[in-house]
């Protein structure tokens, strides 16, 4: 099984630039919650990186762009997280659920309890 986290966010450095601004000028209307959660401004949090480099699950990380040209077929809204197992993708916490989440450490017990 791997967790597949997609931010709602394309790739690239002048994507990069245009979202740290956006966090930076108006942090309310970012669109992308799973980035806030697990990014600072310009870095990646320290908590969810103590986690994700201690956890024992495989995780494999997106933003649309690349995750549209993996995985075509797949309609969804960003950002999301998803379990990839026997070649069937389900969704773990859709945009709803993670525009929930207040802070890592509550995303990381949603992700320990989901597994």
């Amino acid at each position: 099984m791997t967790m597949i986290f997609v931010y709602n966010a394309n790739s690239g450095r002048v994507n990069a630039l245009l979202d740290a601004g956006h966090k930076l000028l108006s942090p309310s209307t970012y669109p992308c919650s799973l980035c806030a959660l697990t990014h600072n401004t310009f870095t990646e949090n320290k908590i969810w990186n103590t986690f994700r480099n201690e956890s024992d699950i495989d995780m494999m990380f997106y933003h649309k762009d690349e995750f549209e040209s993996h995985f075509p077929n797949a309609n969804i809204v960003y950002p999301i997280v998803l379990k990839l197992e026997n070649k069937l993708l389900s969704t773990v916490l859709n945009n709803e659920a993670l525009d929930k989440i207040s802070n890592i450490e509550h995303l990381i017990s949603r992700l320990k309890a989901i597994l």
